[in-house]
């Protein structure tokens, strides 16, 4: 059984739309791309690197595909960002599209039919981990479905007030446990949660 974790740089109101920088995303009049950069730290490297240390492959929504694919395999080669760009421009790209024929990023697949039925397959095979980054609207669906084993959240210290989020009313309730957590240096809270069941309830006293 394949783990789907799902990795997302994430608002204090839950916003996940262009952390990366001013023209990631700027749909719905979003002005303000590039929230996470400012915290960028080696902190937040590191966390990276310990993320893709295990085998993986890449689980990608169509419109963070587009971003990504002109992006990694431009990285100079004497980046400090080259050896993610190495690892992402080699691992397999699965993606869901209804544009197969235009995947022109080296090792891309386009997912067959309903996003959740592919991916309910993707986890019953053995094999790597399923990473997913940004990908909002997909993981949206797969947290309805209740397909999501990790969270992978790198919590900043903003509050947005719009943009796109991360949970909706159609998430499937699931309760999780904080297998992680750190604080870097500019305040962010870097953590891991695992998927364990249902969601408990009770009274207090």
């Amino acid at each position: 059984m394949r783990t789907l974790i799902v990795a997302e740089f994430i608002s204090l109101d839950g916003v996940i739309q262009a952390p990366g920088g001013p023209e990631e995303d700027p749909k719905g009049e979003f002005h303000l791309g590039g929230w996470a950069a400012p915290y960028d730290d080696e902190a937040i490297g590191q966390s990276g690197q310990d993320l893709y240390s295990q085998p993986f492959d890449l689980l990608l929504g169509r419109r963070t595909y587009d971003i990504w694919a002109p992006y990694w395999p431009q990285v100079p080669a004497d980046s400090p960002a080259r050896g993610i760009a190495d690892l992402f421009n080699s691992v397999r790209k699965l993606v869901a599209t209804h544009r197969p024929e235009s995947l022109d990023w080296q090792n891309s697949h386009a997912l067959k039919g309903n996003i959740t039925d592919a991916v309910a397959a993707l986890k019953r095979q053995g094999g790597a981990s399923l990473l997913t980054w940004g990908s909002g609207d997909m993981v949206r669906q797969l947290l309805a479905a209740g397909l999501v084993d990790e969270l992978r959240l790198l919590i900043h210290p903003v509050v947005l007030g719009r943009g796109k989020r991360l949970f909706d009313d159609t998430a499937q309730p699931s309760a999780f446990t904080l297998a992680h957590s750190a604080i870097t240096p500019g305040g962010v809270l870097i953590t891991r949660y695992v998927r364990s069941g249902e969601v408990r309830t009770g009274l207090y006293g």
